[in-house]
């Protein structure tokens, strides 16, 4: 009985292991996708002069606690409304559901959107976009909030990984016209997870 139970825990453990160093592949391919898509002339935001500096962007740290399973709630009957952007050219969105979750001893709500044009189109019919704010902001990233991108979830939970936020293209440019986070979506703690603010900005 005693063998049975510790041949469990450490299989337990194992999975545990093998989860986490699954997650922190993912959060170092979608690094290397983001600093090779900005190193890109034809895609990038960045000016030819920044490009030629560009050497990578800056993270924080991988950290596993950021990465967080929600509860997931589906928005009912959400009306298409106008998202404020950088440029003064608001954007249209659809409050798709709420994703509910802990980090550290409180407990927080986040909102995810929908673009419905977007939704129209095979790539990105089940793309939401999760932007928001924290008190990182200014400080350590870019003061404007950044983005998180997700899938609609098939069940009533969502993993958010902040690890996986970036900056929005008007962290580098003012010629981009971004959505800015709205007030539902600010966080009362640091988020020391994901891209840092530009050096340059």
């Amino acid at each position: 009985m005693l063998r049975n139970i510790i041949i469990t825990g450490m299989l337990c453990l194992a999975l545990t292991a093998g989860a986490q160093d699954t997650a922190r592949q993912e959060i170092l391919d979608f690094q290397n996708e983001l600093n090779k898509e900005y190193a890109d002339s034809t895609k990038s935001p960045l000016s030819k002069a920044e490009l030629r500096q560009f050497k990578g962007h800056h993270f924080f740290d991988i950290d596993l606690a950021y990465r967080v399973t929600a509860t997931f709630k589906r928005t009912a009957d959400a009306k298409p409304f106008k998202m404020a952007t950088t440029r003064g050219l608001p954007r249209t969105y659809v409050k798709y559901g709420e994703a509910t979750f802990t980090l550290g001893a409180k407990t927080y709500t986040l909102c995810l959107y929908q673009n419905p044009d977007l939704a129209k189109t095979e790539q990105y019919k089940d793309y939401l976009i999760l932007p928001f704010r924290d008190l990182t902001n200014q400080s350590e990233t870019y003061g404007g909030g950044r983005y998180i991108d997700m899938k609609i979830p098939t069940g009533n939970s969502i993993v958010i990984d902040f690890n996986k936020a970036y900056n929005p293209f008007c962290a580098y440019s003012d010629l981009y016209s971004c959505p800015i986070p709205p007030q539902e979506n600010t966080l009362d703690t640091e988020i020391k997870a994901g891209t840092k603010k530009p050096e340059t900005h």
